[in-house]
């Protein structure tokens, strides 16, 4: 969800500002998924590398998740919306993490959409951690070395429990997926639109589905 800290700019506002349109726009993108025909969807809020931006930034960046939990958590419930994290949780404030595992309790029976935030996320940082854990599992005994292959390794994945990405659509005109979802996106198709975050509206989703549901996807076949 590229762009939120240059749409406030050109607007002579603080970046801040662009992220509070951000998670208003992100708020419509849910709720037109099923219209859509979108069953899953996965949005990165936050990058192992956005603690790179000034504290300021960062600071109200976490206040804004806290936010958006206690706002938006009736809503998802009532609209059948089944909310995931992804990412690794050490770096969060605890309070931010309870609210995460809450809202994720509190939807887990849904199933009209699967939403999984990105949140202290990285596609190297989350291969990494599953390469751990299932390095202290053969260690244990538990697993035998010379059966581990690529369906082994995904199973550590943060997303184990989810389909991987059909689609991805990087907004603001960069043409880079900037170490997101790096495993799961092996055969996923690519969409790079110079549209900010903050206007992309539903109208411009559906198309972007819609053109996706014409490609042909082979997979390193060829036509019969």
């Amino acid at each position: 969800m590229d762009g939120n800290g240059r749409w406030a700019t050109q607007r002579g506002r603080l970046r801040l500002f662009g992220h509070h349109a951000g998670a208003r726009r992100v708020r419509e993108i849910v709720r037109a998924c099923p219209d859509i025909g979108v069953k899953y969807l996965t949005i990165f809020a936050f990058s192992t590398e956005n603690w790179k931006r000034t504290q300021t930034e960062v600071a109200g960046l976490m206040s804004l998740f806290r936010r958006y939990i206690m706002r938006e958590a009736k809503a998802l419930f009532e609209e059948g919306v089944r909310v995931r994290f992804i990412g690794d949780r050490i770096k969060l404030d605890e309070k931010l993490v309870r609210m995460m595992d809450d809202l994720e309790l509190m939807t887990a029976d849904n199933s009209k959409v699967h939403l999984t935030i990105a949140l202290n996320y990285g596609g190297r940082d989350e291969v990494a951690r599953a390469t751990k854990r299932l390095a202290r599992e053969v260690k244990a005994g538990k697993i035998d070395p010379e059966s581990v292959d690529g369906e082994t390794l995904a199973r550590y994945l943060d997303t184990w429990l989810l389909p991987d990405p059909d689609l991805v659509i990087r907004t603001s005109g960069e043409a880079r997926i900037s170490n997101f979802l790096l495993w799961q996106s092996a055969y996923a198709e690519y969409e790079f639109i110079d549209t900010l975050w903050p206007d992309f509206t539903q109208d411009i989703f559906a198309q972007i589905v819609g053109n996706y549901a014409e490609r042909d996807r082979r997979f390193g076949a060829v036509p019969a």
